[in-house]
């Protein structure tokens, strides 16, 4: 069975650590312990967010005044490089020296009309109180929303179209090699009026570009990993609720959030609606029950109805 695992940019960095190597690293590890079982009997697709890390690097060249910082794209590109080696080795540290790795930096298309551009709702870098985000926005040109009890910056999330490496990709697989790719949603691009492919100032949502990505490869299973154990209704209230299995046209009737539940959810339907297969949302620690529908919350066409977990007791 082929299974493409998006791993949130939070699961690698948790909100609230320290944005150190270490601290990236040590969460990369326990990632990297989720995946291997499938790893060891599946075909493996791995992509990943990066809202914390390229919100990191931008961070730090703002802070360097000599040269102009470079553009999101570039250091889309470079988080994609940085977060693919950390999880080759602590894959390859886990599973028998025979396997392959390799990591893919992946370009991604996207519409210069995109509406995204005049409504930034992805969330990158580091959270702040909102006096900090206020000055930094002032001082930065920067957009921030409130993430939470805090606040973070955001930019520009346009759709993806076209993922230019699919091809190369494709013959990786069919050699057995556990691929890591589309890091961070691919490195954003457009055609410019010339005809010529350009960075753009963006980030891509990786939850959209991983379900464009599992549709190209013709993925069996799609699984978005998060630090959620499932998608909630009424989340954060004292009648919430998990949701077990539901099919595309019931889930969408909810509204989840546009920064954070609400991608993974349009990402599953697609998914769904648009393979006839499943895809999932759910916690790190629960890939392989996710996989055998034991957690998580499944999004699958052949749902009749919504389903709930238990509550808790």
């Amino acid at each position: 069975m082929r299974v493409v695992i998006a791993l949130g940019g939070n699961a690698l960095l948790r909100r609230g650590e320290p944005m150190t190597a270490r601290a990236q690293r040590e969460n990369v590890r326990k990632a990297a312990e989720a995946m291997a079982p499938i790893g060891r009997e599946h075909q493996l697709v791995i992509s990943h967010g990066n809202g914390p890390q390229v919100g990191l690097l931008a961070l730090q060249a703002a802070s360097y005044g000599d040269v102009e910082p470079y553009p999101l794209d570039v250091l889309g590109a470079q988080t994609e490089g940085m977060i693919g080696y950390m999880i080759e080795q602590e894959l390859g540290n886990i599973l028998p020296f025979e396997v392959p790795f390799a990591t893919m930096l992946s370009m991604t298309e996207v519409d210069r009309d995109d509406p995204a551009f005049s409504n930034p709702t992805k969330f990158i870098g580091p959270v702040y109180s909102e006096e900090e985000a206020t000055k930094l926005a002032a001082a930065r040109g920067w957009t921030v929303k409130r993430d939470g009890d805090k606040f973070r910056r955001v930019v520009a999330s346009p759709k993806p179209k076209r993922i230019f490496q699919i091809r190369p990709v494709k013959w990786l697989l069919e050699k057995g090699t556990i691929v890591i790719c589309t890091g961070g949603g691919g490195i954003p691009t457009m055609y410019d009026g010339n005809g010529k492919l350009r960075g753009i100032e963006a980030v891509i949502d990786k939850d959209l570009a991983s379900s464009l990505l599992a549709r190209e490869l013709a993925a069996d299973f799609f699984i978005m990993a998060t630090d959620a154990e499932a998608v909630y209704i009424n989340y954060g209230t004292p009648v919430q609720r998990a949701i077990k299995r539901s099919n595309p046209a019931e889930l969408r009737k909810f509204d989840f959030p546009a920064g954070s539940m609400g991608p993974k959810v349009e990402a599953a339907c697609e998914f769904a609606e648009l393979t006839g297969k499943s895809a999932a949302i759910g916690a790190l620690t629960d890939l392989e029950r996710i996989l055998r529908g034991e957690a998580g919350t499944t999004v699958t066409s052949s749902a009749d109805a919504l389903e709930y977990w238990p509550p808790r007791p």
